[in-house]
């Protein structure tokens, strides 16, 4: 199914019998902006529970219809549908769409269409780890610039909103998910980054082939630069793929010293050997290693693509390194808790699969590593055999813990493991207190799980505060009532 395939045009959705797929986040502006455009709005939703229940009590009364607890059945007179970004292309919704030859959006597809002529250009930022962050970078080097921006998309901020609002920008930064980017086949950005790739959704994708396909299309139309990985090759290989607007070029960044097109990084400099006037034999100082909060290698990975966006917009040298300098990391993303007994505990938390982890865990020399949670379908052998030599110990929690066990049994066998066997949120409490007993002065306890935490956490960030709370009871001397 293509989802741009007999699609009506954007300006003549007046009358139109448009479904849209999900509320939330994404969904509710949908529905609203196709409601506004005179459009005859139908929103099914498989859940039926309170927060989908006050969503249809805020969009009912619009004259929208609100299909709670069935989301398969493709409503009578459908002519298009938009679709919120977490729902499978093999959703029985989207192959009855298909059969019946009605094309499918997403609400970023939506958004881009809908964009005035005037509309501020898109710098989009997209890959497995790294876009919140990325992103946020951006979007304060773009500020240090004067620069009218906000930062926006897979970010929690809905496109829809911000260019149907008010508000004038100069240029947005632009976070994509793989999902956003199957169903944008229109999107063209001025510039687009995808940071890394590794397997991830592909229970959604249906293979990483598919999903690499889906991160790729990020660059189709760029303007002026396709950030790519230097040592990620499967992220050049897409630029090389994409179809771009004459004149763009292909920029790198690598934590090594750049080569001519590359930002990289000389004796703790982030230097620019992309734009700059003579690219052979300049480098233009960006910023310092220092200046990025926290330093860790894949942080500064971050950096690199966010200034080398920011720079093929234009931006300063000097707006590169006061927007880094004034950046401060969302929660749970290698974020420092607190010194306990001459022992760092680190909550990365978002390290929600083994790519992720495996960036943290080399960012410490000596580490305790709190791990576990849904494994999503991800083995562990790759991430325990690079991370081996830097286990002071390890402790486990979560569902699908046995999996990480029987990857450190296969190659760090000398390793200390202690396993919980309790899904309860009681059991961080718990793992912090072994880790305590496990790590000695100098080192990292690090909660770095590379695994999903649905299955003792509603999300990742109530997993962080609940380290971080285990963190501050150690400190304090507490002792939990679940001990």
């Amino acid at each position: 199914m293509t989802s741009g395939a007999a699609s009506p045009d954007v300006s003549d959705l007046a009358g139109r019998q448009v479904t849209v797929a999900g509320l939330g986040v994404s969904g509710v502006p949908a529905a609203r902006a196709l409601r506004g455009l005179g459009a005859s709005v139908t929103v099914v939703n498989g859940s039926d529970g309170e927060p989908q229940r006050a969503q249809a009590a805020e969009l009912e009364p619009l004259g929208i219809t609100v299909r709670l607890g069935d989301g398969e059945t493709l409503p009578d007179g459908t002519e298009l549908i938009v679709t919120t970004p977490g729902w499978k292309p093999t959703s029985p919704l989207f192959l009855a769409a298909a059969e019946a030859g009605v094309p499918v959006w997403g609400d970023v597809e939506l958004a881009w269409r809908l964009r005035g002529k005037d509309a501020p250009p898109w710098l989009a930022v997209t890959g497995t780890n790294g876009k919140t962050t990325t992103v946020r970078m951006l979007a304060a080097i773009l500020e240090a610039a004067g620069l009218r921006t906000a930062a926006v998309g897979n970010i929690g901020v809905s496109l829809l909103d911000i260019v149907l609002g008010d508000e004038p920008y100069d240029v947005l930064a632009v976070e994509l998910s793989s999902y956003q980017l199957h169903w944008a086949p229109s999107l063209r950005a001025h510039s687009g980054a995808v940071l890394n790739l590794a397997p991830d959704h592909l229970d959604w994708h249906g293979s990483m082939a598919a999903y690499a396909a889906d991160k790729g299309r990020i660059y189709e139309g760029n303007q002026v630069a396709c950030v790519y990985n230097v040592a990620d090759p499967a992220t050049e290989d897409l630029v090389r793929a994409a179809d771009v607007e004459e004149g763009c070029r292909a920029i790198g960044f690598t934590l090594g010293t750049p080569g001519p097109s590359q930002l990289g990084v000389v004796e703790d400099i982030l230097v620019d050997r992309a734009f700059v006037a003579d690219r052979q034999k300049q480098a233009q100082e960006l910023a310092e290693v220092s200046d990025v909060n926290p330093p860790a290698p894949h942080n500064i990975a971050n950096a690199l693509a966010a200034a080398a966006l920011a720079r093929a917009y234009g931006v300063p040298p000097t707006a590169v390194r006061d927007g880094l300098r004034a950046f401060r990391p969302d929660p749970h993303r290698v974020e420092h808790v607190a010194d306990v007994d001459g022992v760092a505990y680190v909550d990365d938390s978002k390290a929600t699969n083994t790519h992720a982890a495996a960036a943290s865990l080399g960012a410490y020399e000596h580490i305790v590593w709190i791990a576990g949670g849904l494994a999503k379908g991800a083995t562990f052998d790759e991430l325990v055999l690079t991370a081996a030599k830097r286990l002071r110990g390890v402790v486990l929690i979560g569902a699908d813990r046995a999996l990480i066990r029987e990857a450190l049994a296969r190659h760090a066998a000398d390793v200390p493991v202690v396993d919980l066997d309790r899904t309860d949120t009681g059991a961080m409490a718990a793992a912090v207190r072994e880790s305590a007993r496990l790590a000695r002065p100098g080192d990292t306890v690090l909660m770095a799980p590379a695994c999903a935490s649905m299955d003792m956490f509603t999300n990742y960030n109530k997993r962080g505060d609940a380290f971080a709370a285990a963190v501050h009871d150690l400190a304090s001397g507490r002792v939990p009532d679940d001990q």
